[in-house]
């Protein structure tokens, strides 16, 4: 049976990865869901089981609460019988105009967005390395790859996120363990509805897809949709003395 945790679960991203598995995984499929939303989880859970989830259990937790993370993943492990895969897709898309002005929002940024990931990926991490098995995905950004005046304290939070997720790959990779960083670029969803969109949007299950193929191929990190590679190594080459003057 496949034993997936999904943290974030009630997330656009989240639920439709939790789609794909389900239908490519009928009648061989367990989840857990954590999100702080009771009755989404709940709706969620439902639907999963009529596209061929065996079992779905879930928690209600608020995850700015560092202090339940080490108690709601000993649940999961408990309910699931073990991990097999965790895909953490929690986070907020703050206003960088309000983190320049006050600091308690840029702090908070910084917690919800970097800090919780790193409490949550901290049992999960020591169970996986018990177990010398298993996958950790974590949905950052490329608002991670290079500061840009528009959004660089929640690219901060997303540039730190994809530094510790390096090391942690690299720690786990002798215990058999895979760690996936997914970087997508603009998706359509509740958290970007108050933006215009354009051509380089994509939709919620198109980035699904993408995580559940880089899943099943072990791949280090991923860009989705692809083109956002090229995208992002044009970004990141662009020299500093010139960066500097762009609006972006």
């Amino acid at each position: 049976m496949y034993k997936l945790l999904i943290i974030g679960a009630t997330s656009a991203i989240a639920q439709a990865t939790a789609k794909v598995f389900a239908e490519r995984h009928p009648k061989d499929l367990a989840l857990f869901l954590v999100a702080r939303d009771g009755q989404k989880l709940e709706a969620m859970a439902a639907d999963l089981k009529v596209r061929g989830a065996i079992t779905v259990d879930f928690a209600v937790l608020d995850l700015n609460d560092f202090e339940q993370h080490q108690s709601v993943i000993q649940q999961a492990v408990q309910k699931l019988g073990g991990l097999d895969t965790v895909l953490i897709a929690h986070g907020t898309l703050d206003d960088q105009q309000a983190c320049e002005q006050d600091y308690q929002h840029a702090e908070q940024c910084l917690r919800t967005n970097f800090l919780s990931v790193v409490s949550l990926l901290t049992p999960i991490a020591n169970e996986m390395e018990k177990q010398h098995y298993g996958c950790i995905a974590v949905i950052s950004s490329v608002a991670g790859d290079r500061g840009r005046q528009s959004n660089y304290i929640y690219g901060a939070a997303k540039g730190a996120l994809n530094t510790f997720l390096q090391g942690l790959r690299n720690r786990l990779h002798r215990s058999h363990v895979h760690v996936l960083t997914v970087k997508p670029g603009f998706v359509d969803t509740p958290m970007t509805a108050h933006l215009k969109k354009g051509a380089l949007w994509a939709q919620p299950e198109s980035v699904a897809v993408g995580i559940y193929q880089a899943i099943q191929k072990r791949k280090n990190e991923v860009y989705l949709p692809w083109f956002w590679y090229g995208i992002m190594t044009v970004v990141k080459n662009i020299p500093e003395p010139i960066f500097k003057r762009l609006k972006m």
